[in-house]
């Protein structure tokens, strides 16, 4: 399968190491706004062709599928472009700033017939899937806590007063949208959307949230969802049953999930060494698209639409506006 990518940074270069571990996919070409970095970034991974032309870019013949690492703000409208091209689309998390968005993606892909999925690796990693499966049994679920804590280096630049493109809501960024989602899917992915949502976070002077949280409502139990870029956490999110515990080790890429007793004696270990954590997503979007799924089973359309009508209310009620 070969892939044109729009986005030349880090996490594209993360996702073409962990794409290379797999046999069908192919790299192959770049679109950049400027021809020098199309060319460092085509160097640097070995590809056939780059593009600065948008449009020339999604027209071409030459590959099957696009992933779209951009700014959260343009993904809408380069998904929306590559799809009326005949192109599968892979949209780095979140896929679009709001669910009117994604609805829109979503009923392009049945319109054209081709594959739409976002690229939310926590859920398609293989502990998570196992964990999922295995309804484990803690008693009755009482509390869950889902959390993202990461400082930015970015942050430091900010309080130097250089703003860059994370603390910039015209950019569909903040710590939400950069780290809450991983907190989020999860949540929608276990337990279904919640009844309810109440949230509080802390904005910086760019209007972009620097750290949020947010309850999450069930008829029985709560989800606190936690997330920062201005300050670290290295705790394990946990969800807490009347008879035992889970812990997660880390919640955007779940690695190790153990299932715990009440008195703490573990019952159950869902675990993976494999440090290309990005490898599972690949390998599901390609294998829906080898199989003509206009989406996957386990990162559904309507998974993705829960998860972005959380977000959005969760922005609403925090105050973050990305003027769309």
């Amino acid at each position: 399968m070969k892939f044109g990518f729009i986005g030349t940074n880090w996490i594209t270069d993360k996702l073409i190491e962990c794409g290379r571990q797999t046999a069908t996919f192919e790299p192959y070409a770049v679109y950049s706004r400027t021809e020098e970095r199309a060319n460092y970034f085509k160097d640097k991974h070995d590809l056939k062709e780059i593009f600065t032309d948008l449009n020339r870019f999604c027209e071409s013949s030459n590959f099957d599928a696009v992933y779209i690492a951009s700014p959260n703000v343009f993904h809408f409208e380069q998904a929306k472009l590559a799809i009326e091209n005949n192109k599968h689309v892979l949209i780095e998390k979140p896929a679009t700033i709001n669910v009117e968005q994604f609805e829109a993606l979503s009923k392009l892909a049945h319109e054209y017939n081709v594959t739409v999925m976002e690229a939310m690796k926590s859920t398609v990693l293989k502990p998570f899937l196992q964990f999922a499966k295995a309804n484990a049994d803690i008693g009755e679920i009482r509390y869950a806590d889902f959390h993202y804590h990461q400082y930015s280096s970015r942050y430091d630049k900010y309080k130097e007063g250089i703003v860059e493109n994370a603390f910039k809501p015209e950019l569909g960024n903040g710590a939400l949208m950069d780290l809450g989602v991983y907190a989020v899917a999860p949540a929608i992915h276990l337990f279904g959307f919640p009844k309810e949502i109440k949230a509080t976070g802390f904005k910086l002077n760019t209007g972009a949230d620097g750290q949020g949280n947010a309850i999450l409502n069930y008829d029985s139990f709560q989800v606190t969802i936690s997330y920062s870029k201005i300050c670290d956490r290295p705790s394990p999110s946990e969800i807490i049953g009347e008879d035992g515990y889970v812990t997660i080790n880390k919640i955007s890429a779940p690695t190790v999930i153990n299932v715990f007793n009440k008195d703490g004696s573990i019952k159950d270990t869902y675990s993976d060494s494999d440090d290309y954590t990005m490898k599972e997503e690949i390998e599901e979007f390609i294998k829906c698209i080898e199989n003509n799924k206009i989406e996957s089973s386990i990162n559904t359309h309507q998974r993705t639409i829960d998860t972005l009508k959380v977000l959005d209310e969760i922005r609403n009620q925090v105050g973050v506006q990305f003027n769309d």
